[in-house]
């Protein structure tokens, strides 16, 4: 599937895109629900915490404050190097190198050096409690298919896009980033920065302080029932799409 596809672009339309403008005008960008920092430290916080990471913002801005009393563990560098990884994207465009070198950064404690920022080069599968749920596509197709998705992301930028388009795209990414699975580790951390690097891109700065990652942790099940459309890489059923779509436009709520 093609990124730049509008194919379910009428129905999302129907269920939720229509709100959208009115979602964003009535969101608080504001300082009221903290500064550009606090934000960018709860979205890497709450990312993390979607896989299995069980440090919680308020412990975690607790170690902040208090950096000389605290013993700093893997999971605190896990979040630091996440945070540094959102930094980097808030103040470069969105590419397909920026995106690597945001994955070499945040995947210090995940892989070891010769596998961060770089496509994978294994075959992986997602599982589940009841085993393997997903198989994503083999190793020697990673580039080819992740080349196609940044020309759909870059023909999008170029394009003139309203907020409907925008946050309709963003989901999409996210979806196909997650199905292709291009890294051995962190590949949910890497399509949940993409997609808000997308919406940032296109509508500003701002956008960086919606609040998706702490959306998805919160509702982190029907998250990872939306986001299975196959039980592989070649039976993905997009016709199906929707549930997941719709979730973005609901963190404005």
């Amino acid at each position: 599937m093609r990124i730049t596809e509008r194919k379910y672009l009428d129905t999302y339309k129907k269920l939720i895109g229509n709100e959208i403008s009115n979602l964003i005008s009535a969101f608080d960008f504001s300082e009221n629900r903290g500064g550009f920092e606090y934000l960018t430290k709860s979205s890497a916080v709450y990312s993390s915490n979607i896989e299995g990471n069980s440090i919680d913002l308020n412990s975690y801005m607790n170690y902040e404050m208090n950096k000389d009393k605290f013993k700093v563990g893997k999971e605190i560098e896990e979040i630091e190097d996440l945070v540094e990884a959102y930094e980097f994207a808030q103040n470069n465009k969105l590419n397909e190198k920026n995106l690597l070198n945001c994955h070499k950064i945040f995947s210090d404690t995940l892989l070891i050096r010769s596998k961060r920022g770089k496509y994978r080069i294994e075959q992986v599968g997602v599982f589940g409690k009841s085993g393997l749920a997903y198989m994503a596509v083999e190793p020697e197709f990673v580039e080819k298919e992740m080349k196609s998705l940044f020309q759909g992301i870059n023909e999008l930028i170029e394009s003139d896009l309203d907020e409907i388009e925008v946050f309709y795209f963003a989901s999409l990414i996210h979806l196909r980033f997650a199905h292709i699975h291009p890294f051995r580790d962190g590949n949910g951390r890497a399509a949940r920065l993409l997609e808000k690097w997308f919406v940032s891109e296109k509508l500003g700065r701002q956008f960086w302080k919606m609040p998706s990652e702490e959306y998805y942790k919160k509702n982190q099940s029907k998250y990872y029932e939306t986001i299975s459309l196959g039980v592989n890489f070649y039976e993905l059923n997009y016709d199906r799409c929707i549930g997941f779509l719709e979730m973005l436009p609901n963190c404005l709520k």
